[in-house]
C-alpha cells in the first residue's frame, strides 16, 4: 500500500457508497462502496422497513489499483426483496461501517415511474480536488421537486478524465446524499475514458479500450450483460415496463451486433437507450460516424436515445434511413441532453433539420431531464436550474403522436443539407437533380458553405477541403485529385444557373459520405471531422 494518501484517497470507513440495479429491480438492489486495502471484504446489513431484523448479504470484493492510490472496491448484492417495499441499509464490516441509508424496490407490474437525466456533469478544476458542489445542489433541488424519482441515468462524462482517480473522488463526492439512496446508472462518455500521461499539466492524452478505471470501480455495479470485451461499459436492465440500453463509446461493431440480439427479443412496452455521442447532434461541425452508419441497424430499433457530449439541448423528430417522421413508430428519437453542471458547449450549436426543440445552452446553467412513463406514454421536461423549461414533449405510442405537434419537413425541390444544417440561400437557385436515377449537386456551392476553397475557370472547378482536392470539368467522368485521377461513373454537366454539376458519388473524394431521404426530400452529407475548413488568407 502506498504510505501517502492522496487527497480524498480511500480509508478504512467506507465511501463511493452508491446504489445501483444489476438485477431484477422488484426485488434487489446492488450497493457500491471503497475502502482502504486494510479492509479485506465487506457485507451489506438490510433490513425491511418497521423490523428491526437485518439480513446479511456478504461483498464481492476486488482491489483497484489507481494512478494515485490502492483500494477495495466492494460491491454487495441485496436480494430476495419484496416488490414495492422501502429498506434500510448499512455496508461496511464489523468495524466500519457506513450509517444507516435507506431505498426503495421497484414494485411488480409497473408501468408508471419517473426518472432524472443527467449528462456531462464532469468538472476538471481544480485539477486535485475537481469541485462537483453544484451538480450536487441541483440534483438535490431537483429531487426534492420530484421526490418520486425512481432512479438517476447519466448519458455520459460522468467525470472529466476517467483514467485519473482524483476525477472519481469528485464525482463521487458529487453524488452524496444522493447515491445512497437511489439507483445510479452511469453510461460511459469519452472524457470517462479519457487520461493524460501528465495529469496536472495536461499532457499526453490518451483514451482507455475499454474504459479501465470505469469498468473496475463499476463491474458488479451493473448487470454483465455486454457484448464480450466490452462489459460493463455495456449493459441492459429492465425497470417496469421499460428496457434500458446503456451503451459505451468503444466497440461499435460488438455492441451494434449484441444490441441487435438484445432488442430482437424484447416486448417490453418502452426500448429506451443511452449513448454519449448524439446521433443527431447539435453542433455547427460535429458528426456522428462514432456510431453511424455502423450501429445504425441497432439503434433504429430504439423508441428514444438519450445522448449528451455536446453540452446543448436538442430533440428530434423519429428518424429513421436518414428519413424524418411524426409518428414515433416511425424511427428513433435521439434527445440531446443540455449539460448539467454549468458546462457551457465548446462547440457552437445551431438547430438542424432533423431538430423539433433546440437550444444553444451557451449561457452558464444546468439542465437535467424528468422523463415520467405512464404506460405507453412518455413524457420528457428539460428543465434549467433556474425552473425555464426548455422543453417538454409527450410521446404517445397508443396515439402514435408525439405532442406538442411538429411536422417533419418536406422541401420541393431537393436541398442539400451539410451536417444537418441547410445551406439556406446558397443552394436558393442550385438545388439538386435527379437525372435518370442519379442524384447531381453543386458542389462549388457546399464547399462555399462550410469554409473549403473554391476555384472557378473555364469549365471547370476546382475544390479542396478537410485535407483533399479535386478538379472536376464539364462533360467528363475523369476528376484530378490530391491521389491522382479518379473516374466518376457519371459526367459532370452544366446545370442550374450555368454551374458545373456533379454526381454525388463525387463527395467520396473528399471522404465524405451522403444519402437521400426520400420522405423529405433532401440529401444529408456528413464527413467525419470536426475541424471547420477555413481558407488561408494571404
Amino acid at each position: 500500500m502506498k504510505k501517502v494518501k492522496p487527497a480524498r484517497g480511500s480509508k478504512p470507513q467506507p465511501d463511493h457508497i452508491m446504489l445501483s440495479i444489476s438485477g431484477d429491480a422488484t426485488n434487489s438492489m446492488t450497493v457500491t462502496w471503497r475502502t482502504s486495502t486494510d479492509i479485506e471484504g465487506g457485507y451489506a446489513l438490510c433490513r425491511e422497513e418497521g423490523s428491526d431484523e437485518y439480513v446479511k448479504y456478504n461483498a464481492i470484493t476486488e482491489v483497484f489499483e489507481s494512478d494515485i492510490d490502492i483500494s477495495n472496491i466492494h460491491w454487495s448484492t441485496m436480494d430476495g426483496l419484496k416488490p414495492g417495499t422501502k429498506y434500510y441499509y448499512t455496508c461496511g464490516d464489523d468495524t466500519y461501517r457506513s450509517k444507516e441509508y435507506y431505498f426503495t424496490t421497484s414494485p411488480e407490474n409497473l408501468t408508471k415511474f419517473k426518472f432524472l437525466c443527467v449528462s456531462d456533469q464532469q468538472k476538471g478544476s481544480p485539477f486535485d480536488e475537481p469541485d462537483y458542489s453544484h451538480f450536487n445542489k441541483i440534483v438535490k433541488k431537483f429531487l426534492e421537486k420530484h421526490p418520486d424519482t425512481a432512479f438517476i441515468l447519466s448519458a455520459g462524462d460522468n467525470t472529466d478524465c476517467g483514467q485519473h482517480e482524483q476525477q472519481w473522488n469528485g464525482a463521487f463526492l458529487g453524488l452524496e446524499g444522493i447515491a445512497e439512496y437511489l439507483p445510479i446508472m452511469f453510461t460511459e462518455g469519452n472524457h470517462d475514458t479519457r487520461g493524460f500521461k501528465d495529469y496536472k499539466n495536461g499532457t499526453g492524452r490518451y483514451y482507455s479500450e475499454p474504459a479501465e478505471f470505469f469498468c473496475r470501480q463499476l463491474k458488479h455495479s451493473y448487470p454483465y450483460n455486454g457484448p464480450e470485451c466490452w462489459k460493463t461499459e455495456n449493459y441492459t436492465f429492465d425497470y417496469g415496463n421499460v428496457h434500458f440500453a446503456v451503451l459505451g463509446v468503444n466497440g461499435p461493431e460488438d455492441v451494434n451486433e449484441w444490441l441487435i440480439n438484445d432488442l430482437k427479443n424484447c416486448k417490453a412496452d418502452w426500448k429506451i437507450g443511452t449513448y454519449h455521442f448524439p446521433i443527431c447532434y447539435t453542433g455547427s461541425d460535429c458528426q456522428n460516424y462514432d456510431a453511424y452508419p455502423v450501429m445504425t441497424e441497432s439503434m433504429e430499433m430504439l423508441d428514444l436515445m438519450f445522448s449528451g457530449h455536446e453540452h446543448s439541448f436538442g430533440r428530434s423528430f423519429p428518424r429513421k434511413n436518414e428519413e424524418l417522421f411524426e409518428q414515433p413508430s416511425k424511427g428513433m428519437i435521439n434527445y440531446v441532453l443540455g449539460n448539467s453542471n454549468q458546462n457551457p458547449p465548446g462547440t457552437r450549436s445551431l438547430p438542424k433539420v432533423w431538430h423539433t426543440a433546440f437550444y444553444p445552452m451557451e449561457d452558464l446553467t444546468s439542465m437535467i431531464a424528468v422523463a415520467e412513463v405512464d404506460g405507453k406514454k412518455l413524457t420528457i421536461t428539460a428543465e434549467l436550474e433556474d425552473g425555464r423549461i426548455a422543453d417538454r414533449c409527450v410521446i404517445d405510442k397508443e396515439r402514435d403522436i408525439i405532442e406538442p405537434y411538429a411536422l417533419a419537413p418536406y422541401f420541393n425541390r431537393t436541398r442539400m443539407m451539410y451536417k444537418g444544417a441547410d445551406l439556406g440561400l446558397c443552394q436558393y437557385q442550385t438545388t439538386c437533380d435527379n437525372i435518370d436515377g442519379v442524384w447531381y449537386a453543386c458542389l462549388s456551392v457546399l464547399f462555399s458553405y462550410f469554409g473549403g476553397y473554391v476555384e472557378k475557370t473555364k469549365n471547370q472547378v476546382y475544390l479542396e477541403g478537410y485535407g483533399h482536392w479535386a478538379r472536376f470539368t464539364q462533360d467528363s467522368k475523369t476528376v484530378e485529385t490530391d491521389r491522382g485521377e479518379v473516374t466518376l461513373e457519371n459526367a459532370v454537366f452544366r446545370g442550374r444557373e450555368e454551374q458545373l454539376y456533379m454526381p454525388m458519388e463525387a463527395v467520396e473524394i473528399f471522404e465524405m459520405r451522403w444519402a437521400y431521404a426520400k420522405r423529405n426530400n433532401f440529401i444529408l452529407i456528413e464527413h467525419e471531422s470536426e475541424i471547420k475548413p477555413i481558407t488561408h488568407q494571404p
